[in-house]
């Protein structure tokens, strides 16, 4: 294994860190603000829904971002906005303001994740073994963190304010400190020319549109399977727990907080078994606990079996972005970053579904039969996971 900073991968963990932790820290207020502002399951899916289609409107923007400036720069301004547009949902008036927060925070955080994974898929090769399931560990610790603090701001009745204008100039500080210790990554410095990533997504001497996305698309999926189990935990895991199993409004940031530990569990051990086992062997046992997850979740009726079926949720879902983003930075006929960006994109296509599905279900029938996506997303792992066998980039 060829020689490579200790600082560098370290660096790069922190960053994926940072990004869970802004985000997560607005999730454990969720269920307060809809009890506030009196939202129905349909219209606080549609809100909380804006997110993904702000990512879904920074379509190519990674990519040439990634192009342009490299990786660090993206991710070290990015995530400054980020922090400002994260601090401003404390003084969110509506759910329309909200939605129009979660719409900036969406495309903002869009460009961030794609340049983080290229910098750790730079990482990764240079060091010659898999670690994009640990830095995604990061993510999620960083995820759990914020959701920790979060919930705990919310229950202990601190303003809302205070606590992401707090949280979010830690953020702040220390995404400056990854930056540093990443120091230049792949090809020698920073930004580096990535000359799949003109202005589309393939690449403007690459195949066409309609090519790279039967290309990206069985990658996609595996991803998007993880996502809507993320969703899941993000917008709906603490509503269940208050409406399923009787959980106080307070603490209902406990349910989020179990999905994102188990599914960081998942991911720091996840390389160990892709190492092990393969891509693929990994992924379909992880649809297979998304699918036994959500049979539990729907059965349950008090807190003990829902965060059963939550922390199940969350162990088995924990590879699937991480194995798919290292997938398609080695899709045929695309660079590193346009092949994550496309991946990302169609992901986040998904991701815009989510949550407004999940709502309208939930209207009709009540969030127990809406959360039975869950089973059925776990079974689509277990199909598409073949997806994520790679070939050496053409």
């Amino acid at each position: 294994m060829p020689a490579f900073p200790l600082r560098r991968p370290t660096g790069v963990a922190l960053m994926f860190a940072t990004n869970g932790a802004a985000f997560a820290s607005i999730l454990p207020w969720y269920p307060t603000f809809k009890v506030q502002w009196g939202l129905s399951d349909a219209a606080f899916g549609i809100i909380v829904a804006c997110f993904a289609a702000g990512s879904l409107l920074s379509t190519v923007l990674p990519s040439l971002a990634v192009t342009r400036f490299g990786p660090r720069r993206v991710v070290v301004w990015g995530t400054l906005l980020l922090c400002l547009l994260v601090a401003a949902v404390g003084w969110s008036p509506s759910g329309l303001v909200l939605a129009a927060l979660l719409l900036l925070i969406g495309v903002t955080d869009a460009i961030i994740d794609v340049s983080q994974n290229v910098a750790a898929v730079r990482v990764q090769d240079s060091l010659g073994i898999s670690i994009m399931s640990s830095v995604h560990a990061c993510w999620s610790l960083g995820a759990v963190f914020g959701g920790v603090v979060g919930t705990a701001a919310a229950s202990a009745g601190v303003d809302v304010r205070v606590h992401l204008a707090t949280v979010m100039t830690g953020v702040a500080l220390l995404v400056v400190l990854a930056t540093w210790l990443t120091g230049p990554v792949g090809r020698g410095a920073d930004p580096a020319p990535d000359p799949g990533s003109g202005t589309n997504p393939a690449g403007s001497r690459g195949p066409g549109l309609g090519r790279v996305l039967v290309v990206a698309l069985p990658v996609a999926i595996v991803a998007t399977s993880g996502t809507v189990v993320e969703d899941v935990a993000n917008n709906w895991a603490g509503l269940a727990s208050v409406e399923l199993a009787g959980v106080a409004v307070g603490t209902a940031g406990v349910a989020f907080t179990v999905v994102l530990a188990a599914q960081t569990l998942g991911r720091f051990t996840g390389d160990w078994f892709i190492q092990r086992f393969g891509r693929v062997a990994t992924a379909r046992a992880g649809g297979v606990l998304i699918a036994l997850g959500g049979v539990v979740v729907v059965s349950s009726s008090t807190p003990l079996p829902l965060y059963t079926g939550l922390a199940l949720l969350g162990l088995g879902c924990a590879t699937l972005v991480p194995s798919a983003f290292a997938a398609a930075a080695r899709l045929p006929g695309l660079s590193e970053g346009a092949g994550v960006t496309v991946v990302s994109w169609l992901m986040r296509l998904g991701f815009l579904a989510t949550s407004p599905v999940i709502g309208l279900i939930s209207s009709a029938t009540g969030l127990r039969w809406a959360l039975g996506l869950l089973i059925a997303v776990g079974l689509l792992v277990v199909i598409s996971a073949a997806a994520l066998r790679t070939s050496p980039r053409t």
